[in-house]
């Protein structure tokens, strides 16, 4: 399945622009699934018709879904209960009934990663598209997969189920159950779950497309969200300059603004302009005049190559793709095997690839919007 990921500025008509894509791949005959993140039915209002925590066909060829954030939370905390029997009444803790549970902090979240790993794993469809949150939000939420996988790692490193026949004899010594083998298995179900939605969003048939209003707030907005994208290796080439107004209109100096945007986004990206309809898209008629880019095209991966300069220069260069990136904001850590990238409010610990962690960094440099890393083999790992 290929999946379109669909984020832009708030109010830059994203959901709109999302259900247009579904919609026209649908009609060219693509069995089609669009999955929104908002909690109001937006997607429905475009659509016009409406959508729920259930996937619903609107037509032979797409359906929509809108997931039920609440409802899935308290799935999930009852079923943890469950499998916490042991411990939570060893603690002497009451448990919670699923009608007096409301989603925690991050939990809209997480339930949403879920759907989309169920929707990109589904063989009734061929095209996913995802009606995101705004840029801040949407990367934050695209970047919690990788985050909490480390997490995990660290805080219950597989190896450490080595001792799993010890457990019976630790227990009795205690004289308390051991609960590190519900600990160990729920920790392995959700890295699992994290793992499968990495996936999507690794897989090559994965795109990201921007969708912003031509201007200088809008030009703004792309930027950031691009350099986000960039440090987190999803490919964002495709944007949809959307409510371009006409040529002709009295706002002269409002289509002086669009049109000045629009030529600097041309030299970056492969812009679709998507003209105003003088109203808010509602129903089918609607989207279908709108000029959305279609979906036949496969984005072009983002790569992070080492280049060998071994016999020229003595070292190994990562190339880093971060576009619009300051080299003021720019702050590198070599932690262990890992490097620590914090540039423009973004931060990811990348681990290093294999032939790296042999060596020493040796200096880096940021120019035309790539970074490039300089390592120098160590004497006491590098293989002679």
């Amino acid at each position: 399945m290929r999946t379109i990921l669909i984020t832009g500025p708030g109010g830059s008509g994203r959901t709109t622009v999302a259900a247009a894509t579904a919609l026209r791949a649908a009609a060219d005959g693509t069995p089609t699934l669009v999955l929104s993140a908002d909690r109001t039915d937006t997607l429905g209002a475009a659509l016009g018709a409406a959508t729920g925590p259930e996937p619903t066909r609107l037509t032979p060829t797409l359906t929509a879904w809108r997931p039920d954030a609440a409802a899935r939370f308290r799935e999930d905390l009852t079923a943890f209960q469950t499998r916490a029997a042991n411990v939570l009444d060893l603690l002497g803790a009451s448990r919670l009934d699923a009608e007096e549970l409301t989603p925690l902090p991050g939990a809209e979240e997480l339930s949403f990663l879920r759907a989309l790993r169920d929707a990109a794993l589904s063989e009734r469809y061929e095209l996913l598209v995802v009606d995101l949150p705004p840029a801040p939000r949407a990367l934050a939420l695209l970047s919690l997969p990788e985050e909490l996988r480390r997490y995990l790692r660290r805080l219950l490193p597989p190896e450490r189920q080595a001792a799993r026949a010890l457990r019976p004899v630790l227990g009795r010594l205690a004289g308390v159950p051991m609960p590190a083998d519900w600990l160990y298995e729920t920790a392995a179900r959700w890295d699992t779950e994290l793992a499968a939605v990495e996936a999507v969003l690794a897989d090559r048939r994965t795109a990201v497309r921007l969708v912003a209003e031509p201007g200088p707030a809008g030009a703004d907005a792309v930027r950031t969200a691009r350099l986000g994208l960039a440090l987190r290796g999803l490919p964002a080439a495709t944007l949809v300059a959307n409510r371009v107004l006409p040529e002709a209109t009295p706002l002269h100096a409002l289509v002086a603004q669009q049109r000045k945007a629009l030529a600097e986004w041309g030299e970056a990206y492969d812009v679709t302009a998507v003209a105003h309809l003088g109203h808010d898209p509602r129903g089918a008629d609607d989207l279908a005049a709108l000029a959305v880019p279609g979906v036949n095209t496969a984005p072009a991966p983002v790569e992070w190559p080492v280049a060998d300069r071994i016999e020229e220069d003595g070292v190994l260069v990562w190339h880093v793709p971060l576009p619009g990136a300051i080299r003021d904001d720019l702050d590198l850590v070599r932690r262990g095997d890992e490097v620590v990238i914090t540039v423009g409010g973004f931060r990811r610990i990348v681990a290093l690839p294999s032939a790296l962690r042999r060596c020493t960094v040796a200096g880096a440099a940021l120019r035309g919007g790539e970074l490039r890393l300089r390592f120098a083999p160590d004497p006491e790992l590098w293989p002679r």
